[in-house]
């Protein structure tokens, strides 16, 4: 089972939807994943899903599930297939949690299909909708590519 780590700031907007995106598309194309998400910061740690993100999935017709946020650590590069940030913040901070990148594991959401741009982070943008729909977007990007239709 391949497993998939989403990460983002503070783990209660972008990389827990992107979570439950994925595991959606994931049952809904019969692909085998294990998705989880975390932060790259201790702040928002053991807060569940940021209420108007969990609007905005509601609107999409994603389920939610209620979690508490965590941070990740170094033992999850070595648990995951890949760990996929939101922005090229998450990213640095990502190298220097996991002391680099040697299995090239690390990524952003968006390179999955084919974009070079950050989710913006909808906490400071208010958009949470637009962020949900880049996060469609990039999970639909994993799907295609881990199902080999890319």
């Amino acid at each position: 089972m391949i497993r998939i780590l989403f990460i983002c700031h503070g783990n209660i907007c972008r990389s827990p939807a992107a979570e439950l995106v994925l595991k959606k598309m994931a049952a809904e194309s019969g692909l085998a994943l294990f998705v989880s998400s975390a932060a790259t910061t201790y702040e928002e740690i053991g807060n569940d899903i940021y209420p108007p993100m969990i609007r905005a999935l509601g609107k999409a017709d994603i389920p939610v599930e209620h979690r508490s946020a965590r941070r990740t650590t170094r033992q999850d590069y070595d648990q995951y297939d890949y760990i996929i940030g939101m922005d090229q913040e998450n990213m640095d901070d990502l190298l220097e949690i996991y002391h680099g990148d040697p299995d090239h594991k690390v990524s952003r959401l968006l390179e999955w299909c084919g974009k070079c741009r950050d989710v913006a982070d909808p906490w400071y943008t208010r958009d949470f909708s637009q962020a949900l729909a880049d996060i469609q977007e990039g999970c639909e990007g994993i799907i295609r590519r881990l199902s080999g239709n890319e």
